[in-house]
C-alpha cells in the first residue's frame, strides 16, 4: 500500500497549500471555461469541480467514523458516487463555487477538531483498503493537488512544492508496482526501455 508523506504534519501543510492553489484558480475562471475540457476524459472542468466537492464530503464522512466510531464510508456506492458528480457539477457557476470551497474549509476543521486518539481508528478508503485516520490528509492532499492539474487552467504541477511532487511520484509508482506493473516500471525508470509503459487509468 503507498505510504505517502512521513507524518501527518506535512500532509496537512500540503493539503492546505493545494487546496489554496486550486480553489484560486477555481475562482480565476471564467463561467464558460468550467465548460471546457478538462484534462480528464469526458469531464469538463465542472466535473472536476465537483468531483473535488464531493471528494470533501467523502473525507467528512470518514473523519467522522474516525471520530465516532459510527460507520460511514467516504461513498454509499460508486454508482451514487458518479450520479453525485453529474448533480453537483450541473449546479450555476456560483453554486459549484461555493461547495467546492465550503465542503474544502468544512473538512479543514473538521481535521482540526480530531481528537488525538481518533487519528489512530481505522477506516476504509474508498478501494476498501483499511487505514488510520492519520493518511486522510495526505489523500486529500492528493486529491487536490492532482485535480489542479486537471483544470489545465493557471496552476498545475509546476507550481507545488518539490517535496510534496516527490512524495507524490513515489506514492503513485508503488501503487502502479502493488498493481503488477513493476517489471514494465523497472525497465522505463532505469532507461532499459525507451517506450513508457501504457499503465491505464490511475484511482
Amino acid at each position: 500500500m503507498p505510504t505517502g508523506p512521513a507524518d501527518v504534519v506535512t500532509a496537512r501543510k500540503w493539503m492546505d497549500e493545494g487546496t489554496r492553489l486550486l480553489l484560486a484558480t477555481v475562482d480565476g475562471l471564467a463561467e464558460a471555461d468550467f465548460d471546457a475540457p478538462s484534462l480528464l476524459p469526458g469531464w469538463a472542468r465542472r466535473h472536476v469541480v465537483a468531483h473535488v466537492h464531493n471528494n470533501a464530503e467523502g473525507f467528512r464522512r470518514l473523519v467522522h467514523w474516525a471520530r465516532t466510531g459510527e460507520e460511514t464510508p467516504m461513498y454509499p456506492d460508486p454508482g451514487r458516487r458518479d450520479a453525485e458528480i453529474e448533480e453537483v457539477a450541473g449546479l450555476p457557476v456560483s453554486d459549484l463555487r461555493s461547495k467546492v470551497r465550503g465542503s474544502a474549509e468544512a473538512l479543514a476543521r473538521d481535521l482540526d477538531e480530531l481528537p488525538a486518539e481518533a487519528w489512530d481508528h481505522t477506516v476504509l478508503s474508498r478501494q476498501g483498503r483499511e487505514m488510520t485516520a492519520t493518511r486522510i490528509p495526505w489523500l486529500r492532499a492528493r486529491e487536490v493537488t492532482v485535480h489542479l492539474a486537471d483544470l489545465d487552467a493557471s496552476a498545475g504541477f509546476e507550481d507545488l512544492p518539490p517535496d510534496l511532487l516527490k512524495a507524490l511520484v513515489i506514492d503513485v509508482l508503488a501503487d502502479r508496482a502493488d498493481a503488477g506493473n513493476g517489471p514494465a516500471l523497472a525497465r522505463w525508470l532505469t532507461g532499459r526501455s525507451a517506450q513508457a509503459p501504457d499503465l491505464g487509468p490511475w484511482l
